[in-house]
Formats: C-alpha cells, sequence, structure tokens
C-alpha cells in the first residue's frame, strides 16, 4: 500500500478513536479497539516505508502480534524504539480481539487501550515527528 494510502486511513483512525473518546468510550468499545491498533498498524507501516525497510506489498497482519516468536520473526530488523513499539502494540492487539467481539467493558477496562494507543501515538511523535 501507498504510504499515502496508509496515511488516509491513520487519519481515519485518528478521528473515531477521537468521536469515541468524546461520546463515551463505554458505548463504542469495538470502535476504539478495532482502530486502536488500525492507526498502530499504519503508523509503523508508515515509517518502516520511509525508512525502506519493508517492500511497499509489505503487509502487516493483526494476528502476528498474538505471539512474541512472530513477531521477532517478522520484525528481525531494527527501527529506533522497536521494543517499545512492538510491545505496545502486542498489548493493543490482545485487547482487541476481547474488546471488538467479547462481553461489554466498563470505562476503565476501555481506558487502558487508550492510555496504550495515547503513549504509542507519543513514541511515534517524537521519534518520528517528520514522518508522520
Amino acid at each position: 500500500m501507498k504510504i499515502e494510502s496508509h496515511i488516509k486511513h491513520l487519519n481515519e483512525s485518528f478521528d473515531e478513536i477521537e468521536l469515541a473518546v468524546t461520546r463515551g468510550i463505554e458505548s463504542r468499545q469495538r470502535t476504539l479497539a478495532f482502530h486502536a491498533f488500525a492507526a498502530a498498524v499504519d503508523m509503523l507501516e508508515i515509517i518502516l516505508h520511509k525508512k525502506n525497510l519493508i517492500d511497499p506489498g509489505f503487509i502487516i497482519k493483526h494476528h502476528w502480534f498474538n505471539s512474541t516468536k512472530v513477531i521477532e520473526e517478522k520484525f528481525d530488523f531494527d527501527f529506533p524504539k522497536k521494543n517499545e513499539i512492538l510491545k505496545l502494540m502486542q498489548e493493543i492487539e490482545l485487547m482487541r480481539n476481547p474488546f471488538c467481539y467479547g462481553r461489554r467493558r466498563d470505562e476503565e477496562e476501555l481506558r487502558v487501550i487508550v492510555d496504550k494507543f495515547k503513549k504509542l501515538r507519543e513514541i511515534f511523535t517524537e521519534v518520528y515527528e517528520n514522518e508522520l
């Protein structure tokens, strides 16, 4: 996928997350969980494409983040804050399925995914401020 497409998808996810937080995350847990991970993937793919670390056809699959071993295999190259970024992405992914398809969660539980996403976005902004 082209970087421009990732940026459009990323902005859509940012908007959806902001809307979910503004209107109440308890009533939008599926939207929140889906878009938090989708935005994380788009941020990572933008950076990796700009750093020429992946081919244009490379697609990050959400299920890779269910296994630390698979993450290590798929991302066997280095980039700034790699371990911190991939760890947060894994934590968000591990919440994604239960939040999208499981029981309703209370605000405190949902706030965890919001906080992890904010931290991930801060890392990308800090490390790659001119990239996003």
